[in-house]
């Protein structure tokens, strides 16, 4: 069956030959697609818990291959040959187990579409079995429907230690976008008004309170590295809530525009009862807004800072 009839009978199959998973993953589209589809990357979450994933050759295109070999728990291995029926990124991966001489001959075709949901990934992974009967072979032998549980949930908690990358780009100078993200009272205007002071040398630390939702939430900065107007980086610790995560601003001239790269890392330092996969959702959204602030404080000042 090509992948094109395929989706277009998913509606009709019968439910006896299909097994549907949809988790949701705060985490952009684009990061989960990348994840799923890098051969270094695949390999740190790839598999059962319990198991280790060696990729031998992963060609993500129409027609291409993925060959691995699943490393269980009790030492047994399991060689799998994917082949890509379609490759549309970074909305849709259709690919079938196709069985070579010396693997059982298991065969089923999955699909796995990744919709954008803002921040957030709706996944659906449908896999679809030439026959009841062997979807109740592959689930009783292999145990694939908890397999695919726990494989996705390892995909979750590999996203969740992914630093966040924000990227964007200013219509301002280098220098003037230095001076708003290192000048505490330009700071104070689109980043935290609580900042009370802050000083772009190795070293410094302060601290300062936010208060939300009728709670104080301790904020620790300590600067780590500066390469003035190029790179600022500084540890951030959410008070009990976390160890230290990791806060880099990286500049790069383009003319007479800036471009920001800002990386977040660290988030699965958050303690397990505040959620560390809700922390770094939550983390997007407010660098998001940040970046967005910036670029509104450099349009309204432009005029004096520049």
């Amino acid at each position: 069956m090509a992948a094109s009839d395929e989706g277009n009978s998913a509606a009709s199959d019968p439910a006896d030959r299909v097994l549907v998973i949809t988790p949701v993953f705060d985490a952009p589209r684009e990061l989960v697609f990348k994840a799923w589809t890098d051969p270094i990357i695949v390999g740190q979450w790839w598999g059962p818990t319990g198991f280790t994933t060696t990729t031998h050759e992963m060609d993500v295109r129409l027609g291409g291959v993925w060959r691995l070999t699943m490393h269980g728990p009790d030492g047994r291995d399991y060689k799998n040959k994917i082949v890509f029926l379609e490759v549309a990124r970074p909305e849709r991966l259709v690919y079938k187990h196709d069985p070579e001489k010396g693997i059982e001959p298991v065969s089923f075709q999955t699909t796995v579409t990744f919709a954008d949901r803002g921040d957030k990934t709706e996944l659906t992974m449908r896999m679809l079995f030439p026959s009841a009967a062997a979807r109740e072979h592959v689930i009783k032998t292999y145990g694939a429907e908890e397999g695919a549980k726990q494989t996705l949930a390892r995909l979750r908690e590999h996203l969740a230690k992914t630093p966040i990358i924000i990227e964007r780009s200013f219509n301002a100078p280098i220098e003037t976008v230095w001076r708003a993200i290192t000048d505490v009272g330009q700071m104070k205007q689109w980043y935290f008004p609580a900042l009370d002071s802050f000083k772009p040398e190795v070293g410094f630390e302060t601290q300062f309170n936010v208060r939300h939702d009728e709670k104080d939430y301790l904020h620790i900065w300590k600067v780590t590295e500066v390469v003035p107007g190029k790179k600022l980086t500084y540890n951030w610790k959410y008070g009990e809530y976390s160890g230290d995560t990791m806060v880099i601003f990286e500049l790069l001239s383009e003319g007479d525009k800036t471009k920001l790269k800002l990386t977040h890392k660290g988030l699965e330092t958050f303690l397990p009862e505040t959620n560390p996969e809700l922390a770094r959702g939550n983390f997007v959204q407010g660098w998001t807004h940040f970046s967005s602030s910036l670029e509104a404080f450099l349009e309204r000042t432009s005029g004096d800072v520049c």
